[in-house]
């Protein structure tokens, strides 16, 4: 394929990309992030990574394009906007509502975005030939790097994608193709001085600029982490139980930034807030129901409810001590620890002392037991 050849072939890819709801569209070289392999081992070398075993199983594929695929040559990096309607810093504020984070309030993005990029690799393979791979955040890619070398954005402080047109608030997407295409300008750093995204952390997650310990980072704590959540963070998550968005909603290049224009990326009305005493309620086939076709459902019935008991005990709301109670019995071990200390938040510790026999009466699990002897000295 000629040069002219593959200017047309790109030019009708971003034509066609646009049109069907993707915001940007850039190109680099599949050799084209040769720190990323030193960047990633310290960050698994320091621990960073957490309980989240697949990065350093998958390190050396997740290094380079080329490790996980060596033929590849170019790798088309596509953004789609999800930006919200309102301010999610404005949630703090309501501690009897439930915080979840902005790319998860209607479909989960992979099943919208997949489809379209496949549409767009099949395009791709008509117009150019060669053969071509898709990946949404489902294989061991280093996006954001990538994506900050084919020019869509650059890695701010806080580690995530900002666009100066964008703002913060897109997903990635990345098709590796065969073919040479006409590639895109890196682009550089603009975060200049601004430290809002480090400062505004509740839990401290940012050891130093551009590193995130997943250890302290809500969102990982919210989503990715089995059991109990640590101590030292459940009074910062404050009513998050799903994400954290703070460090990306400080950014001032978020005064760029759009309403999603893809629909089913738009916030559903009930997950704009919803009630955590509505949210307290759901047993697994209800969680199921409500969280269909959402991100949220990933993290199954247990793990939800954990994070919500944590919202409850922040909440300094009495009217949600029933079922702060009631989860006391759960048949989670893990659920039923954390409505202990949830309990504990939200009575005086004599209160607190009149549930420990009737909740401990047939408790076998020494998790609980533990939970119990913990927040009793701390009340």
């Amino acid at each position: 394929m000629t040069d002219k050849q593959a200017a047309r072939v790109k030019a009708e890819l971003i034509k066609r990309a646009r049109a069907i709801g993707f915001d940007d569209v850039r190109v680099t070289t599949a050799d084209a992030i040769p720190l990323a392999p030193e960047r990633l081992h310290h960050f698994i070398e320091q621990g960073y990574h957490a309980t989240m075993e697949w990065m350093p199983e998958t390190e050396v594929r997740r290094s380079s394009p080329l490790e996980l695929w060596p033929e590849a040559r170019s790798v088309i990096m596509l953004a789609m906007n999800y930006g919200p309607d309102v301010d999610p810093m404005e949630m703090r504020e309501k501690p009897d509502k439930a915080h979840i984070s902005v790319y998860a309030r209607n479909r989960d993005y992979h099943d919208i975005i997949k489809g379209k990029m496949k549409e767009l690799a099949s395009l791709l393979v008509s117009k150019g030939g060669g053969d071509v791979k898709v990946f949404v955040d489902t294989a061991p890619v280093m996006e954001k790097p990538l994506a900050h070398s084919a020019g869509l954005g650059w890695q701010g402080k806080h580690s995530n994608l900002v666009s100066r047109e964008l703002g913060s608030w897109f997903f990635l997407g990345s098709i590796f193709s065969t073919l040479d295409l006409p590639l895109d300008e890196p682009e550089v750093d603009h975060c200049g001085n601004c430290k809002r995204c480090l400062t505004v952390c509740p839990t401290s997650a940012f050891p130093s600029a551009y590193q995130v310990d997943a250890n302290r980072c809500i969102s990982y704590l919210t989503i990715e982490h089995h059991g109990p959540i640590p101590m030292e963070f459940r009074r910062n998550m404050g009513n998050r139980i799903y994400g954290c968005d703070d460090c990306l909603a400080v950014c001032p290049w978020n005064k760029f930034a759009q309403s999603a224009s893809e629909a089913k990326l738009q916030a559903r009305e009930d997950l704009l807030e919803p009630a955590l005493t509505d949210l307290l309620k759901l047993d697994d086939a209800a969680f199921r129901s409500f969280f269909s076709g959402n991100p949220v459902k990933r993290i199954g019935r247990n793990r939800f409810i954990r994070n919500c008991l944590i919202a409850a005990g922040n909440s300094s709301d009495a009217q949600l001590l029933p079922q702060v109670v009631e989860h006391l019995q759960d048949d989670d071990e893990t659920v039923r620890a954390t409505a202990v200390w949830a309990l504990s938040q939200l009575v005086p510790s004599a209160a607190f002392e009149e549930h420990k026999s009737a909740a401990l009466a047939d408790e076998q699990s020494e998790l609980v037991k533990v939970e119990w002897e913990t927040v009793s000295h701390e009340s």
